[in-house]
């Protein structure tokens, strides 16, 4: 399992207890990070490979560049690449579906940007909310990393408040959940908002190969 991010790349095995962090960053393209995971997983076994990219993806395919990474992701054939069957999803889509108990749940993710993604009935419907507009830039502009380091602890976490009323306003969720890694600098959450940990991103990627998970919502395959 693949976890990409801005500033790392989290990989683990299924039967694995330790996760390894490899470097990400702003120049990372597709193919430097399947080389990384490659080199980073040596000494692991492993049949099947799940990658979440902080970019939008269909049918398994990023189709738009990653904001806070290199370039080389659109189109790229993780499959071919890895020599292994693989399966790509937006990295919120990932961990929300690690995160996912029942009903409608946003899960909305404090990065490097702002990730965010709806399931409803067990249907994964990716998003792509931190670039809608608000106040005088984007929910990304304020919540994100840089927001968080612009504004201050107060101010970003009052950002981070009014973003979770507005669009828990707008989508209705029957519960948020916050990840990604600033989510835990929150010393107070709204009614109806829970943590969801980390590691759920990893238990995401493995349920993408669970024969059960049927109903996720990946959009049709690019032409």
């Amino acid at each position: 399992m693949v976890d990409v991010g801005g500033s790392h790349v989290k990989i683990l095995a299924s039967g694995e207890r330790e996760r390894r962090r490899l470097p990400s960053g702003s120049d990372l393209t597709a193919s430097e990070m399947v080389e990384e995971v490659k080199t980073g997983a040596v000494g692991w076994r492993f049949d099947v490979v799940s990658v979440g990219v902080p970019a939008p993806v269909q049918g398994g395919r990023v189709v738009a560049e990653p904001v806070n990474l290199g370039s080389g992701w659109v189109g790229f054939d993780f499959e071919a690449a890895f020599a292994k069957p693989t399966k790509v999803v937006n990295d919120a889509s990932m961990q929300a579906l690690g995160s996912y108990a029942e009903g409608k749940m946003l899960f909305l993710g404090l990065g490097t940007g702002l990730g965010s993604t709806m399931i409803a009935d067990g249907v994964v419907e990716p998003m792509e909310l931190g670039h809608l507009p608000f106040r005088k830039a984007t929910f990304e502009d304020y919540v994100g990393e840089r927001g968080r380091e612009r504004l201050g602890k107060k101010k970003w976490r009052a950002a981070v408040f009014e973003t979770i009323e507005l669009l828990s306003a707008a989508l209705e969720p029957d519960y948020v959940v916050l990840g990604g890694g600033n989510a835990d600098k929150l010393e107070e959450l709204p009614p109806n908002v829970r943590l969801g940990a980390n590691e759920n991103a990893f238990l995401g990627g493995f349920r993408l190969w669970d024969p059960e998970v049927s109903s996720v919502a990946l959009g049709p395959r690019p032409e």
